[in-house]
């Protein structure tokens, strides 16, 4: 949590406001189908520890957030560009919205989304 002491008060961000900023941020991009940890569904994997990993991390240090998402890019799509532009899109946007500087945004590929179909 960022907390910042004002003349009124103190100011204070969750890291869950700061995890839905970056998961808004994300699909915000093209080509980005779903923000997901990718992890199995089944009744094994929702009770696995596997499935207990978040589709947006973020860790706070010294008032630095480093932020790890996942990302769920769609089929055809240039996935390493894809993934260049959600770190590009979820850095600037929590800085712009919350002023907390964000040193590293590591972007996992979880899975591939079957293309939108052609509407004629």
């Amino acid at each position: 949590m960022d907390v910042r002491n004002t003349a009124g008060g103190s100011l204070q961000i969750s890291l869950e406001v700061v995890a839905k900023i970056a998961r808004l941020a994300a699909l915000e991009v093209d080509d980005v189908a779903e923000v997901s940890s990718g992890s199995n569904q089944s009744v094994r994997g929702l009770l696995s520890k596997t499935s207990l990993q978040k589709d947006v991390d973020v860790e706070m240090k010294d008032g630095v957030a480093v932020v790890t998402i996942h990302v769920i890019p769609v089929y055809g799509s240039k996935v390493m560009r894809v993934c260049e532009k959600v770190q590009e899109n979820v850095k600037q946007t929590i800085q712009n919205m919350t002023g907390i500087t964000v040193s590293r945004v590591n972007v996992v590929a979880a899975g591939l989304a079957e293309p939108k179909p052609v509407e004629e």
